[in-house]
Order: C-alpha cells, then sequence, then structure tokens
C-alpha cells in the first residue's frame, strides 16, 4: 500500500468530505489527518448514537461543519470559504431499508446531493480532484455467478441502490457537460459492502452482531443466505485516497471504478456471522427470515480488473482478518479502551 499512496502528496493537501460524521467518513478523516492534511468535513449530525465521530472526537481534528447536502447555498459557501483541493463524496442516505421506508428524502440526499457537490465544484477553481463514492448496488443485479464490470448496466433495484445509480448518471453527464475540458478530475468509486469498528447502523450485519455479542444476546440473522463481498473499511478508503492522489497528477486516470474484495471473501451473511462469533467468543446466533420483507439482493459481486490493472490494487486483509479486526475494536469500545490509540494503531497495521 505504501506504493499506492504517497504520504507527502496529502501532507498540507486541502480536503473536503462530504458525509463526514458517518462511519465511513470518520475513519477517511482519521487517516487524512494522520497524513497531514487540513480537512474540512460537511455533513448533518452524526446519524448514529453512538456515533464513531463522536467516540474519537474526530471534530477537534478538523474543520467540521454541519450541514444538509441537500442546501446547496451553505455547501457552495463552505467550499468557497475553504477552497479545498480535493473533494470526497460521501454524503448519502445509505441504508437499504430505511430507503423504502423514505424514499424521497433517499433521492434527494444521494441524487440531489451530487448535483449540489458537483455544482459547487464546477464553480471552485480550487478543486483539482473529486471522488464520488457509490456503491456495488448500482448495477442491474442479474444474480450472476460472475463480477459485475463498470460498464454494466447501471439500474439499482431499491430505493437506495437506484438513487446511487442516478448518482452516478448525474457525474458522467456532469463530466461530460463541464469537466471535460477543465482541470477538474472526477471519478466514481463502486464499494461492495464494508465492515469495521465504529458503524453503528441499524440493520446491518456486523453492528447487528456486536450489539447483541456486547450485551450477551443471541443475534438474529434475518437474511443468512445472500452473498456479499465483504471487506474491512480500510480498504475503499485507501482506494480512494488512490484514485485521489493519481488523478489529481493524471487526469487520464479519472473514471469509474469497482473496489471489492477477493472472491473468497464473498460469503453469505451467515458464514460472516459465523466468523463473527468465533472472533468475539461466547456469542451464537439464530435465523429470523422475514416473511415478504422489501426485496434485496441474494447475490452480488464486483469484478475489480480494471483497478487491479490500472493501479496494481489488490485488498490487504482477508475476510477473517477483516472480522477480526472489527471485533478487536467493537470489544476495545465496549471495555472502554482509549479508541483513538486503537483506531490509529490500525491503520498503522494496514500501512505496515
Amino acid at each position: 500500500m505504501k506504493k499506492l499512496i504517497d504520504a507527502d502528496f496529502w501532507n498540507e493537501k486541502k480536503v473536503l468530505v462530504t458525509g463526514h460524521t458517518g462511519f465511513k467518513g470518520t475513519w477517511l478523516c482519521e487517516i487524512l489527518y494522520y497524513f497531514g492534511a487540513e480537512v474540512t468535513g460537511y455533513a448533518l449530525d452524526s446519524p448514529t448514537d453512538p456515533s464513531v465521530f463522536s467516540i474519537l472526537k474526530t471534530d477537534a481534528r478538523i474543520n467540521s461543519v454541519i450541514g444538509d447536502i441537500r442546501d446547496f447555498e451553505k455547501l457552495y459557501q463552505t467550499i468557497q470559504d475553504n477552497k479545498p483541493e480535493i473533494v470526497f463524496h460521501l454524503a448519502a442516505q445509505p441504508i437499504v431499508k430505511i430507503s423504502y421506508a423514505e424514499p424521497r428524502y433517499t433521492y434527494e440526499t444521494n441524487v440531489m446531493g451530487t448535483v449540489n457537490i458537483l455544482e459547487a465544484v464546477r464553480k471552485t477553481d480550487s478543486v483539482k480532484s473529486v471522488v464520488n463514492v457509490t456503491t456495488d448496488k448500482v448495477y442491474e443485479n442479474n444474480e450472476w455467478c460472475w463480477g459485475y464490470r463498470e460498464n454494466d448496466r447501471l439500474d439499482g433495484y431499491d430505493p437506495y441502490s437506484n438513487s446511487k445509480s442516478c448518482s452516478e448518471l448525474v457525474t458522467a453527464s456532469y463530466v461530460r457537460s463541464f469537466f471535460g475540458e477543465s482541470n477538474t478530475a472526477v471519478s466514481t468509486a463502486r464499494a461492495g459492502n464494508v465492515i469495521g469498528g465504529g458503524d453503528f447502523a441499524p440493520n446491518r450485519i456486523i453492528p447487528d452482531c456486536a450489539r447483541a455479542a456486547s450485551q450477551g444476546k443471541e443475534i438474529t440473522v434475518r437474511n443468512p443466505y445472500s452473498i456479499r463481498p465483504y471487506q474491512h473499511v480500510l480498504e475503499p478508503l485507501f482506494a480512494y485516497m488512490m484514485i485521489a492522489e493519481k488523478q489529481y497528477s493524471n487526469k487520464e486516470y479519472s473514471g469509474c471504478y469497482n473496489i471489492g474484495p477477493e472472491m473468497k471473501s464473498c460469503i453469505t451473511t451467515g458464514e460472516i456471522t459465523d466468523l463473527f462469533c468465533k472472533s468475539w467468543g461466547n456469542a451464537s446466533w439464530k435465523n429470523v427470515s422475514e416473511e415478504n420483507a422489501p426485496h434485496e439482493a441474494n447475490f452480488l459481486k464486483l469484478d475489480c480488473s480494471k483497478i487491479l490493472q490500472t493501479f496494481s490494487w489488490n485488498p490487504k486483509w482477508d475476510i477473517e482478518q477483516s472480522v477480526s479486526k472489527t471485533v478487536e475494536w467493537y470489544q476495545a469500545f465496549y471495555n472502554k479502551e482509549n479508541m483513538n490509540e486503537k483506531t490509529i494503531d490500525q491503520i498503522k497495521e494496514y500501512l505496515d
């Protein structure tokens, strides 16, 4: 990973992260700060309680602006005030189940939020590199046994997945219409399911496992046979940084990239729960499959040949290591250890 990330490049770089109070956003801010970047975050208050953002007190190390991605004027003013060189767009409504309950809010946030950030960037000369973070669920899912490639059809099924497909289309249009002749490089990154310490979102398997196990309760799994491409949160975050860094210097690197684990890390929800229980110790689970539950994909994986061939990028931690590091973080949290030290230690371990 050291050859893919240049620590000196990030030192004193001005970076904007939307969605900085969320799970992935907080980890990204901590990594950027570790490398010496000057980070501004723009997001709503942390979406969960507890939250990794509040646990780590990340707002003490960055310029944290609390605002709605749908509020163009405030977003634009924040960008004008801070003049970032690099933008990571992570702000989103990211939960499939919530998207069924609140589809309009999901589309407003995930589609118009993308329009707003790209429009603000278009009007700001300082920005040289943008990475719009979407999801592996942007593809029309035919339940194939092979991975989806970047040129496959975009047509997510549920409101969350579909709104992220729309975000991809918005980005493509802005690139063609406005950024083609500019000095700003824009890419989208489609990552698979991420796990890691500090995710407290509802209706996600690993946070559900950690909550139950920490209370000595049996873990309930509502969709144990669905296959997902699980990876540790540090994998895509360093890939986002790599893309942003490379296209900053060479715009030809801009494009769409799948970021996912190796095939052996594409496992069922039941299998990852088994790994969690083994790593945690004294934990067990039961199948509580829901009848007439909202549709979720049963089988989904990515073909990551493009990012491998372009940047020689490969995932570093396999699924067992990823689960082990995730359990290690949660157990440290519930044991009231120093979580800033634990988080930085895991970033260093990944880099070693």
